[in-house]
């Protein structure tokens, strides 16, 4: 769990200041104020190793304890870093599809998206339904006709027609409208398993982060719920997995090119630092297609697009300054600044507009969809009007539109929640609810009583519990430690959470925090990592943090196990549902 925080090194014998002229970098002033706080000052690695750390290999101890061969070890060893995502991956898969038709009805907002994503993959645009739509949907097994009227929506189309895929292969049902979400939370957690691994360069911790997500109650039931919001989660963490790919890759570039001293360790160079050009760089210019698609899912892409934007960035000014940049932010802004912002912003935004592309090409005589016709009714006239075609005008009056109706949005909901109460549970959202009596629907017969069948979105309390704590282990991580790291997750965590806070007065809900749920599965299983002890720890400080990390993880697995009937819903004794209520702001 060491740092691969970077900072310079000098090439020739003259030391830049604050580094003498044998290598050892002096503790500036404001570094030995922090030391009583637990600042350390970064490791002096060779050059090459921090720029792209080695992966850790699993223990020989392991696998002698397993009673392997040496051949049989080293091919596990080889492969470790995809079996063992992959087992995790299939775990995840088997409970998110398992009775993923279950309950069979419209829960929550799967009112509005399940219909518009219909509409879409037929019509190129959302339309309006009758107030009846949902039963006739159910009864007739999708068999209804196709509205003609466009309708107003609020949410960019993306999302739904990543939800209509589904309907188009499985049919309009409650399968069909989740299948693609399923999918979708299900490649979130190999996504995670590979991040973690590349990350904490550990297969252990990237496959524990991602069995977290797996157990996750929040992850999970929006995964198995067509909502936006698991779209929107996949394309963040695809993008956020593409720069930290683009990364290692630009870092292992600047490695190859730099010198060599007579043992081949490479050495610092200025002028290597500030002159090579890192080319092609398709992994950026993926993410920003991503976090196009993230946008055009919900607008909170763009926020992400920011964040990213600034933090790969701020990855290539500490990968030049450890090859030798004496100016390393100079040298980024000179070299790296423009290209990263051609790789991703003006690719996220076309992405944007194309994903309206059936709204765009639907007739535009008022048969089209909503507002598809305001250029050439009530946006006739003005000066400057014949710059644009039709589509972009009516295009930027609809955004404008949508924009005035995000934030202005307040109506009441009993569901509602502050972001403060967001990282310890203060108030899921329950998606579905039913009372059925003993003998029916799922009720056991002897329960006496009447059951309680009920979908919430609740995130496991234990694991969002210990994230809270991991939270503030990454910020403490990144600014005493200076841990790449922890400040990545971190922004992550940021970018998904504190803009909400700016609308407190808005109507919101504690489901718009699945979004950051994977950096705060990262998070912990980084916490999870210092918990075990850093390479080199003697015997009884590993069994200590392995007894202490093995309880803080087998405890959230058994709390999403306890938790699992209400994440499914499935029918229980209203004694039972009782007693899982564990805040009254639950109920």
């Amino acid at each position: 769990m060491t740092s691969t925080a970077s900072s310079p090194h000098s090439p020739s014998t003259s030391a830049p200041p604050g580094q003498n002229p044998g290598g050892a970098r002096q503790p500036s002033t404001w570094e030995r104020r922090l030391r009583r706080f637990g600042h350390v000052a970064r490791p002096r690695d060779d050059v090459g190793t921090r720029l792209v750390p080695p992966y850790a290999p699993p223990s020989s101890r392991l696998w002698a304890a397993l009673g392997l061969s040496d051949g049989l070890a080293r091919g596990l060893t080889r492969w470790s870093g995809w079996l063992g995502p992959l087992l995790v991956t299939l775990i995840a898969g088997l409970m998110r599809f398992w009775h993923l038709g279950s309950p069979k009805a419209v829960i929550f907002d799967e009112t509005y998206y399940a219909k518009d994503a219909w509409a879409l993959i037929h019509r190129g645009f959302e339309v309006n339904w009758d107030k009846n739509a949902n039963d006739l949907i159910l009864k007739t097994g999708g068999h209804v006709p196709l509205p003609h009227d466009a309708a107003y929506v609020v949410h960019p189309p993306v999302g739904k027609y990543v939800i209509g895929i589904g309907e188009w292969l499985f049919g309009f049902d409650p399968f069909g409208w989740r299948f693609m979400t399923a999918v979708l939370g299900t490649l979130c957690v190999l996504l995670v398993c590979r991040i973690g691994r590349r990350l904490f360069r550990s297969t252990f911790l990237g496959c524990l982060a991602g069995l977290l997500l797996a157990v996750d109650g929040l992850a999970f039931v929006m995964s198995r719920t067509a909502l936006l919001d698991s779209v929107l989660v996949f394309f963040v963490v695809a993008a956020f997995g593409c720069l930290v790919v683009d990364r290692d890759k630009a870092r292992g570039k600047l490695a190859a090119a730099l010198p060599r001293d007579e043992d081949g360790v490479p050495r610092p160079d200025v002028h290597i630092a500030e002159t090579l050009r890192l080319g092609w760089r398709p992994w950026r210019l993926l993410a920003g297609l991503c976090l196009g698609l993230a946008a055009g899912t919900k607008w909170n892409g763009f926020i992400y697009l920011a964040a990213f934007g600034v933090l790969t960035v701020l990855w290539d000014v500490g990968a030049r300054r450890v090859a030798g940049a004496g100016r390393p932010y100079a040298t980024v802004l000179k070299r790296d600044l423009g290209w990263a912002f051609l790789s991703t912003v003006p690719v996220a935004v076309a992405t944007y507009v194309l994903s309206w592309l059936g709204w765009i090409l639907s007739p535009a005589d008022g048969t089209g969809g909503y507002f598809r016709n305001w250029a050439a009714t009530d946006g006739r006239g003005g000066s400057w009007t014949w710059l644009f075609p039709d589509w972009v005008r009516s295009l930027w009056h609809y955004e404008h539109e949508v924009y005035k109706f995000n934030v202005g949005l307040s109506s009441p909901h009993i569901y509602q929640s502050n972001p403060w109460s967001w990282l310890v549970d203060g108030r899921p959202v329950s998606y579905f609810y039913e009372s059925p009596l003993p003998g029916k629907d799922g009720c056991p017969a002897g329960a006496g009583d009447k059951c309680a069948r009920e979908v919430l979105a609740l995130g496991t309390p234990l694991l969002w519990w210990a994230a809270a704590f991991a939270v503030l282990y990454l910020l403490w991580r990144w600014f005493f430690r200076r841990d790449w790291r922890a400040g990545a997750i971190a922004c992550a965590v940021a970018a998904g959470y504190l803009p909400w806070f700016n609308y407190q007065e808005r109507t919101i809900f504690f489901f718009y925090a699945v979004v950051f749920v994977p950096f705060l599965c990262l998070g912990v299983a980084m916490l999870v990592g210092a918990i075990l002890g850093p390479p080199g720890s003697g015997e009884r400080r590993r069994i200590v943090g392995a007894a202490g990390a093995g309880v803080l993880v087998l405890l959230i697995v058994w709390n999403f196990v306890y938790f699992w009937p209400i994440y499914t819903g499935q029918a229980i004794p209203f004694s039972s549902w009782q007693s899982r209520m564990w805040l009254d702001s639950w109920v």
